[in-house]
């Protein structure tokens, strides 16, 4: 399947869901931010070779983020690692962070990680009360297969990289997540920038 055909497939499945009463559609994904500096293009004089600190070695932020494209909402959740475990625990905390009114369903675009799919077969599969919170609240929506760059949370992590990460020294991780997690604070509030970037293009 083309990227193009993907695109439409997308496309026409986030239309349905758009469609349906009640429904109230959400991206996910995780991502980590390294401490080192990341360098982008930047202004300088001409002829110039301007310098930028970097941190050494490999210490990393890492995030789980919710995006609600009606509203520009951001949800963040924080594990240590990606897991099946924590993909469930960052599911329960953005219900819990969002509660549903009633007859509202949220439908989830997830992409196809290892750590997803075991999460979704097992709140889908297990038949017992484990999970049925977020079955009875979530609507698992498939990314197509190798194409997590359609999911448009990824534009979150685009523009956090230029306007809170590139070109910037962190003096250790804890620097840096206090500077993601201001910016993120902003982003926490319904805002036009994450409703207009995030709105998939039908």
């Amino acid at each position: 399947m083309s990227a193009t055909e993907k695109n439409e497939k997308l496309s026409k499945k986030i239309k349905d869901i758009q469609a349906i009463p009640n429904a109230k559609l959400v991206f996910q994904d995780e991502v980590h931010f390294n401490v080192q500096t990341d360098i982008s293009a930047i202004w300088a004089e001409k002829g110039s070779t301007p310098k930028i600190k970097s941190k050494p070695g490999k210490d990393k932020v890492s995030y789980s983020g919710f995006v609600i494209p009606s509203t520009g909402e951001l949800f963040t959740d924080k594990p240590d690692m990606f897991t099946f475990e924590t993909t469930i625990s960052s599911i329960r905390s953005f219900l819990s962070a969002y509660p549903l009114n009633d007859g509202e369903k949220y439908y989830l675009v997830m992409d196809n990680a290892p750590w997803h799919k075991k999460a979704k077969r097992l709140i889908k599969e297990n038949a017992n009360a484990d999970y049925s919170d977020i079955r009875n609240q979530v609507v698992f929506v498939y990314l197509p297969p190798y194409s997590p760059d359609l999911n448009p949370i990824e534009q979150v992590w685009r523009i956090t990289r230029r306007d809170a990460k590139n070109n910037k020294y962190f003096s250790d991780k804890y620097e840096l997540e206090d500077t993601l997690d201001s910016y993120y604070s902003v982003l926490a509030a319904p805002n036009i920038t994450l409703k207009q970037l995030c709105s998939f293009s039908l």
